[in-house]
């Protein structure tokens, strides 16, 4: 039998998360460029500033409902016609409204990037908005809703942000708004919304992959620059507030053999120079199979598949931006477990928050999480996607546009004591919300036994 030579590793090259070229085009429209040689899947995405802090009152979910729509017809293709053409470019086109704004995201080959673009411009110019679509997208989403709150991962976090936050904050009800709402919903007013907060003076597009032999000045010139609008106020947004009272909040499903469990609170957004220690603590705590929960709760206890711990933007504001800082993150711990041990798998979590609090993060942990977090970096963002996508956040989140490279940096100087005292106050044992999906009969008595704060049941 003949063996080939084994292949050696070639010499490792240094990597850097790719920076833009900013512009703006005479209709207002900022573009933020990234050429990526080899990248032959072009990757963009439109930054719409129309948070959902700006939906009319009792219209929530018509910031989803006019972004689903962007893609259905236009002054010049009805929705068939339109969904034709992207296939011919092999393009795929997706939008979603989220609290700080809507985002639009196109994919497609570089050499059909003049053409996807040029549909995309006229899909955010001239949406139809044809009464027939909406009231179609709305007859969709009022069919989401009830399988979304069968699903025990939405529910607890419907519950959560209903516990988190106060009524009067937009971030306290569903994101794509309830039955109520979205029943409302009509094209008037989706074309309202969108005539209110649509316009390329607000927005931001970021263009990522190999445009080699195209003439990006002009395809731009041709297809988004053909977009025009005036300008407009920004949005007002509340600063984020919350209450993090020690609870238990059980949503009771009789008869249901696993418990979803998600704890959380609200904590610093990413202009905070806490960030990067609560990134790398976060992940020690709850990030992968080798972390402190799991390691406990799945490899000697057998509760669980796997418990993670995370932080998750809300919205992220400059301080020196408008309306001063009003961003926030939400830090979670989410998992389920078998029913019969609810009780004890909820204990053994509480003891290893306050193990950590007591005796820390050791500097094995650290340097394994910095590994982790640093070292997949090229891997992470080896499509355009990805660094459209995480360009897109930067601009979102009114970051500057090296964040990125530079929260690597911050995470590989980050200490052992700095990454323990930002996770142990990131999750306080005393100071978290504890949403349980799950049968009440069963797991109330346990769980009130644990003195880990008032236990309250609610309905499904």
């Amino acid at each position: 039998m003949t063996f080939h030579p084994r292949p050696q590793a070639g010499e490792a090259k240094p990597w850097a998360f790719p920076a833009p070229e900013r512009g703006v085009l005479p209709s207002g429209l900022t573009v933020l460029r990234c050429h990526r040689p080899g990248q032959q899947v072009v990757a963009v995405e439109i930054v719409l500033t129309a948070p959902l802090d700006a939906e009319p009152e009792g219209l929530d979910g018509v910031a989803t409902i006019m972004a689903r729509a962007l893609s259905e017809g236009t002054d010049k293709h009805s929705a068939e016609e339109f969904a034709a053409e992207l296939e011919r470019c092999g393009a795929t086109l997706d939008a979603h409204a989220d609290h700080p704004g809507v985002r639009v995201s196109l994919e497609v080959p570089a050499s059909r990037l003049p053409k996807a673009l040029a549909l995309l411009a006229e899909a955010l110019r001239a949406p139809a908005f044809a009464d027939s679509e909406i009231d179609r997208l709305v007859r969709n989403r009022l069919d989401e809703i009830p399988h979304e709150l069968a699903n025990p991962q939405r529910r607890a976090a419907k519950e959560l942000y209903r516990q988190l936050f106060p009524a009067s904050l937009r971030m306290s009800r569903p994101r794509q708004g309830t039955e109520e709402t979205v029943a409302r919903i009509d094209a008037a007013a989706v074309r309202a919304f969108y005539e209110a907060h649509v316009r390329p003076a607000t927005a931001t597009a970021v263009v990522v992959g190999d445009y080699t032999g195209l003439d990006l000045d002009a395809v731009l010139a041709d297809t988004l620059g053909t977009w025009t609008g005036g300008t407009a106020e920004p949005v007002p947004v509340p600063p984020v507030t919350s209450d993090d009272t020690g609870r238990v909040v059980i949503v009771d499903r009789p008869g249901a053999v696993q418990t979803q469990l998600l704890i959380g609170r609200t904590g610093p957004d990413r202009h905070d120079r806490v960030w990067a220690a609560q990134v790398l603590g976060t992940y020690c705590l709850g990030g992968t199979l080798t972390s402190r929960l799991d390691k406990v709760l799945r490899e000697e206890k057998g509760y669980t598949y796997g418990v993670r711990a995370f932080g998750q933007v809300l919205r992220s504001t400059a301080p020196d931006g408008p309306g001063g800082a009003t961003g926030a993150s939400m830090l979670a711990i989410s998992g389920s477990v078998d029913t019969p041990n609810t009780g004890p798998a909820l204990a053994d979590l509480w003891q290893v928050l306050r193990t950590l609090a007591e005796g820390g993060l050791t500097d094995a942990e650290r340097d394994v999480a910095v590994q982790n977090l640093v070292g997949v970096a090229p891997l992470k963002f080896e499509t355009a996607a990805s660094v459209a996508g995480t360009l897109a956040d930067q601009v979102e989140q009114q970051l500057p546009d090296d964040y990125q490279a530079q929260l690597y940096a911050r995470l590989a100087e980050t200490g052992t004591v700095e990454a323990t005292s930002a996770v142990v106050s990131a999750f306080p044992a005393d100071r978290l919300v504890t949403v349980l999906v799950g049968d009440a009969a069963q797991i109330e008595e346990p769980v009130r036994a644990l003195g880990i704060g008032e236990v309250t049941v609610v309905s499904n």
